[in-house]
């Protein structure tokens, strides 16, 4: 048997059960990888790995509205680690900016007092990464600095804002939802606010407008369902605003733009989920439910795959993916194959049971990894869904046209070694392969492996359930019971059953349904057992059924304790057991008392019908046993010594003991000593009364006058040699029994509704309960210690008090909490190092920032020894030994799996990167690694392949590889050309199926143009009807497009005129021209010329020659690094785009990202794409040099040993650092730096 350590210091914590409707939109799953959940006033930290509380935040005053966490898209180093923040704003307009891991708040922010609307962290910015935008009902929108609490700026709208989004792809972009439509907002800035209103758009409600209702052409079949809905919303949206009766009421109920593609935005209605092309305000395609299906609450846009997670009104969570549009055999008739966006339904979880109490709130998915999710339901539980791909063939119906799913070869962004491990749930993205467009050759095959997706249960959090609740906590801790004691909380609930918590970890230990009704007390009769009572409602003779049943935790078996009493009878008031637990009183509202013995379960005594009527009722803690057990041992002694003779007395000392044991053990086994105890008790005029209990004899006492100050005593403690009464009027009466002194004070606060001493020897603290609040009072002085009251420090209604420790209260609330306090009854969070947890936590933040950093280097880079270990003790690590173990827990608590593949000889540098900026849930990290894993495989590819091709001369820096693998579309301009050309066609041949007015046609037409599909441009261009305005110069357009030539004075002319109208304001027009004669160089140089950066770079990637469009993106990356923009980080991404390695390598060093660099250079090296001149070695040096120094001051002194070996003379003054009066031990570094040789030749 393990020995069992006792942990008595017990934290602060707060148990919480079921939600306010006010929570319901208060959830967030952070890329920390914790999922956090507003409970009334109270915020929930949970870790849905291991489903556990971790940390409950307490400090709003009114109920949690809103709670996000803050983005970690930025470069993570000592002054800006890894560090748990979080934002919530409450129903009074409060928002508050926390530091979870110590559960204080950096600073908290109010600006009006309505519920705040929405809160979210802005992602942009490469300099500050403190800015919150926050909506205030009804119509402000304001940015904070939610370090300091300052306002930047804030600004009206017409109308009331209820929601908002940000663009993914341009953080100058957002919507609003309002009540009345949508505003969108181009020139967003965190620097002033938007200069003018915004663009408003009005939302025809899909079904009531009048433009959805035109006739389908007669000739085509009659459409289906879910046909009929999409010819119902080809019109949406619209800029003037609809006719009253059109619109019944707006019940969009959320809008978002879609991570997975540029310019997509989606809105969600209880039966439809509409996606909307921004480009052309247009519905591209409709996710509609059929009529007997559930509606939506609420849906989840994905950012890896183009997918949605959808919740239904039953909890149902449904994942829906895109089809592909590329189609098996295409017919003839272009009219027949319609093409729309199709989300199909790919994986549904089970359903709950939906009643009037609970239902589905809200879902999150994880944001790192995009393949789990949470649904929070209103009675407070946390129901945690992970995502799995089984492989193996679907089983569907080959006319529904599900294009099969098939799993990505690769890993990590990596193809798989041979024998290499891998985790196949690892993300959404290593699960399903991307969705396929049109003009895509489908890949052979044998390679690819069917998959279908399955939701599995793998976590599930409850909480209490509706209050009441009778609480009691189990007897103190003692010398005696130290080695086997645990801190156990009994709740008796309104539905009849006991929960048994336990307060060391917070954790439900057992459950157990006694009885049929509330459960009004409970008081325990040993550390694993209690009596506790239930009164059913009263009949019309004002009599009720009585249960009062004794439960055995250990096994669990209830038994009814009165036997066959309790029906008809008054009901039970209370029940007290004597402090030796040998007697029982169990008191009736209009019946005599009754006396029971707890050990056999026997009645001693029901009292006659005379005796006095009840009010309150207190063991005394004095009692015999000591003398009993005295004259036991001596009468013991005696017979032992009567049998051994004098003279060999001496030598059977030993003996004598074994013997007297023995005597003892048989007289304990025969019968139980039964000591003498007393009560005391008052009656209605409060005279208090004093009866002695021994064995079966019952005597009277003495009886004590009535006391003329006091009221109707309502209850009586005592202790030691104080006695304290409380009645309805609110006095307290101290009464010293051995001074025989007593004092009255009114306390002005109503009824006293119970009071108890604090357990522990000559702890003479007593927790007093009123009908507004508690006390603790000190007896010795006669003085209050502290107070709370509703409406002054807290917000909720105290039910029921007990202590827990000596110098801890736990309050039962009507919010349905539990709250373990400290003797002060502060409401606080405590600190989440502190806490004992059952299960370890990986999460890295929760570490030092220094001791977090560590992590990940241990976990990046181990080249010292030839294998990888799991175990930070085995490397050269000075640092203090106590967290040295806090970062072993950490390495500790990673699954199996994720061990395996670390230790996996195979995994390649770039793999492991992703991995562990996967594990930290790091942004920026994931970004960076994600481009540059891919562009560095493709172009060291091509690189091989020309140098197979054995013609000698350098590849040019755009050679593509093989459209086998492209970096997914939501990368947008970052994507290779070939595909992104692919895809922005597709979109526009969908735009056009879908173009209802002549707005959209001339879009099309427009956009045509600049992809060069110019027969198409004009036949669009001469649909244009002799009626409209345009008629004329679309024509004339047509014409000049199917005329253009390329001589010489046509090109010129066309030339000229294209720059005239750029120098007159029609940029657009202008560019059109420039497209058409080939000069699309010039035009991107135009409209970057003019600000619009992003358009030059659509143009440059679908249009130009990858050496042009090389040097289009070049210019753009400067612009991005120039301080006015400050987008470093996406700059550095573009250029990994174009291949640019070496700058890239250089600007990681000026941006101090000293451990990226040195990785980045170090996997470019294995791929042999850098250079091998001067410069690049000098790159290489510094940076090998710097990510030595980073090592050295984390700690890691045989990975700055190794690095700084590798940087050449450079690193020879930090080795001799390193290695200071250690002799010279620089064996490995010699090995080393020959081994850095190696790789340079390589490079060469």
């Amino acid at each position: 048997m393990i020995p069992y350590t006792v942990n008595i210091k017990l934290a602060a914590r707060t148990l919480t059960g079921t939600l306010n409707l006010q929570n319901k939109t208060a959830v967030d799953w952070g890329w920390q990888g914790l999922i956090a959940q507003g409970c009334h006033s109270s915020i929930l930290i949970i870790d849905p790995k291991t489903s556990q509380t971790i940390q409950v935040l307490e400090r709003h005053k009114a109920n949690v509205v809103k709670v996000r966490w803050s983005r970690e898209n930025y470069y993570h180093n000592v002054s800006s680690p890894y560090c748990l923040r979080l934002a919530s704003g409450d129903a009074s307009g409060k928002i508050i900016v926390w530091d979870v891991v110590s559960g204080t708040a950096h600073c908290e922010i109010q600006e009006h007092s309505k519920p705040i609307q929405d809160l979210e962290w802005l992602w942009n910015q490469d300099a500050s990464r403190d800015l919150l935008l926050a909506i205030h009902p009804p119509n402000y929108i304001v940015l904070w600095n939610g370090d300091t609490g300052t306002k930047l700026w804030k600004k009206s709208y017409a109308e009331n804002i209820l929601s908002f989004s940000f663009d993914p792809f341009d953080s100058s972009n957002m919507a609003l939802l309002t009540s009345e439509g949508i505003v969108f907002i181009t020139d967003f800035s965190h620097s002033k606010p938007p200069g003018n209103a915004g663009k408003k758009v009005y939302i025809a409600s899909p079904h009531a407008s009048p433009a959805h209702t035109k006739p389908a052409p007669t000739a085509a079949p009659v459409p289906t369902g879910a046909k009929k809905a999409l010819n119902k919303v080809k019109v949406l949206i619209t800029n003037e605003k609809p006719t009253a009766e059109a619109v019944t009421l707006n019940d969009c109920l959320q809008l978002s733009y879609l991570p997975s593609k540029r310019n997509h935005m989606l809105l969600l209605y209880p039966r439809e989920i509409l996606i909307l092309d921004l480009e052309l305000s247009q519905t591209v395609g409709v996710v509609a439910i059929e009529r007997s299906g559930v509606p939506f609450v609420q849906v989840i846009p994905c950012a890896q795959r183009d997918a949605l997670y959808c919740l239904h009104e039953n909890g149902c969570i449904t994942l829906r993916v895109c089809r592909s549009t590329i189609t098996q055999e295409e017919t003839t008739d272009p009219e027949q194959n319609v093409y729309e966006l199709m989300y199909d339904l790919r994986s549904q979880c089970d359903a709950i049971r939906v009643t009037k109490t609970v239902r589905p709130y809200r879902m999150v998915i994880c944001p790192v990894n995009e393949n789990s999710a949470a649904l929070m339901v209103s009675d407070g539980r946390a129901m945690l869904w992970e995502l799995k791909a089984h492989p193996g063939k679907a089983t569907v119906n080959p006319s529904s046209g599900l294009s099969p799913l098939y799993i990505p070869v690769s890993f990590c962004g990596s193809p798989l070694g041979p024998n290499q491990k891998r985790i196949q749930d690892l993300s959404l993205n290593s699960m399903i392969g991307q969705t396929l467009i049109a003009g895509e050759a489908l890949s052979p095959s044998s390679t690819q492996r069917e998959v279908q997706l399955k939701f599995l249960l793998t976590g599930l959090l409850s909480g209490l359930p509706l209050p009441p609740f009778a609480l009691r906590m189990c007897p103190p801790l003692t010398t005696k019971n130290i080695n086997h004691y645990q801190p156990l909380l009994a709740i008796g609930t309104g539905n009849g059953s006991v929960l048994v918590y336990n307060l060391t970890s917070g954790l439900l230990h057992k459950e157990l349904s006694v009885h049929s009704c509330e459960v009004r007390g409970i008081e325990w009769v040993s550390l694993s057992s209690f009596l506790s009572f239930a009164t059913s409602a009263p009949n019309n003779m004002g009599l009720v059924r009585n249960e009062l049943q004794h439960v055995d935790l250990l096994t669990g078996r209830c038994f009814a304790f009165r036997g066959d009493r309790g029906n008809d009878e008054p009901p039970i008031e209370m029940i007290k057991v004597s402090h030796l637990k040998q007697y029982l009183v169990v008191v009736f509202r209009d019946k005599p008392l009754e006396l029971w013995d707890t050990r056999t379960g026997t009645l001693l005594r029901e009292m006659a019908k005379n005796f006095p009527t009840v009010t309150a009722l207190e063991w005394s803690p004095s009692h015999n046993l000591k003398s009993l057990k005295k004259k036991q041992m001596a009468a013991r002694e005696a017979i032992a010594r009567q049998t051994v003779s004098d003279a060999e007395q001496s030598c059977v000392e030993s003996s004598v003991i074994s013997l007297l044991q023995d005597a003892e053990s048989k007289s304990e086994t025969s019968q139980a000593i039964s000591a003498r105890e007393h009560f005391v008790f008052t009656d209605t005029d409060g005279q208090v009364y004093h009866i002695t209990v021994e064995g079966n004899t019952v005597k009277d006492g003495a009886r004590i006058p009535p006391d003329g100050s006091m009221g109707s005593i309502a209850c009586i403690a005592w202790k030691g040699d104080t006695l304290v009464l409380g009645d309805v009027d609110g006095n307290l009466n101290f009464w010293d029994l051995k001074a025989r002194l007593s004092r009255g004070i009114p306390t002005h606060r109503g009824w006293v509704k119970k009071i108890r001493f604090a357990p522990g020897k000559g702890n003479q603290k007593l927790l007093v309960m009123y009908t507004d609040g508690a006390e603790v009072w000190d007896t010795k002085e006669v003085q209050m210690v502290s107070s709370m009251r509703i409406g002054r420090n807290v917000n909720y209604r105290i039910l029921d008090i007990d202590w827990c420790t000596s110098d801890k209260v736990v309050l039962a609330s009507d919010d349905g909490c539990i709250r373990v306090l400290e003797m002060a009854m502060k409401s606080a969070s405590y600190r989440m190092d502190e806490q004992d947890l059952t299960d370890p936590v990986w999460c890295p933040y929760l570490l030092v920032p220094r001791a977090a950093l560590t992590l990940k280097a241990f976990l990046l880079l181990q080249p010292w020894s030839g294998t990888f270990t799991m175990d930070i003790t085995q490397v050269d690590y000075n640092e203090k030994d106590e967290i040295k173990g806090l970062i072993q827990e950490q390495l500790n608590s990673l699954s199996n799996d994720m061990k395996s593949v670390l230790q996996d000889p195979e995994l390649s540098l770039l793999q492991r990167c992703l991995l562990v900026s996967r594990l930290f849930g790091d942004e920026s990290d994931l970004h960076f690694w994600t481009v540059a894993s891919h562009y560095l495989q493709s172009f060291a590819k091509a690189r091989q392949l020309s140098v197979s091709t054995a013609e000698g001369q350098a590849p040019s820096e755009g050679t593509h590889p093989s459209p086998q693998s492209h970096l997914d579309i939501c990368h947008d301009v970052l994507c290779e050309s070939a595909y992104f050309q692919k895809f922005q066609l597709d979109r526009v041949h969908l735009q056009e199926v879908k173009r209802s007015s002549y707005e959209h046609t001339k879009k099309c037409a427009d956009q045509l143009l600049l992809l060069g599909q110019t027969d198409r441009a004009v036949q669009l261009l001469l649909e244009t009807s002799a009626d409209n305005a345009s008629y004329y110069c679309d024509s004339l357009k047509a014409c000049l497009v199917t005329t253009i030539t390329s001589s010489g004075p046509s090109q010129s002319t066309i030339k000229l005129v294209a720059t005239n109208m750029i120098a007159n304001g029609k940029l657009a027009e202008g560019v059109q021209l420039l497209c058409l004669i080939d000069k699309a160089a010039d035009a991107c140089r135009y409209l970057q010329t003019y600000g619009e950066w992003n358009r030059a770079a659509w143009l440059a990637k679908v249009r130009l020659t990858p050496a042009e469009s090389s040097d289009v993106l070049k210019r753009w990356a400067e612009h991005l690094c120039s301080s006015q923009v400050n987008q470093k980080s996406k700059a550095i991404l573009v250029l990994l785009s174009l291949g640019c390695f070496y700058k890239v390598g250089e600007m990681l060093n000026n941006t101090r990202h000293f451990d990226r660099a040195a990785l980045f250079i170090e996997a470019c090296l294995q791929h042999g794409v850098m250079e091998a001149n001067d410069s690049a070695h000098k790159l290489i040096k510094t940076s090998f040099v710097e990510y030595a120094r980073l090592l050295r001051s984390l700690g890691l002194r045989e990975g700055a040993a190794l690095w700084a070996s590798r940087a050449g003379s450079a690193g020879e003054q930090l080795m001799e650092e390193l290695f200071q009066g250690e002799g010279s031990s620089a064996p490995e570094a010699a090995l080393a730096e020959e081994g850095v040789e190696a790789g340079q030749k390589s490079a060469e």
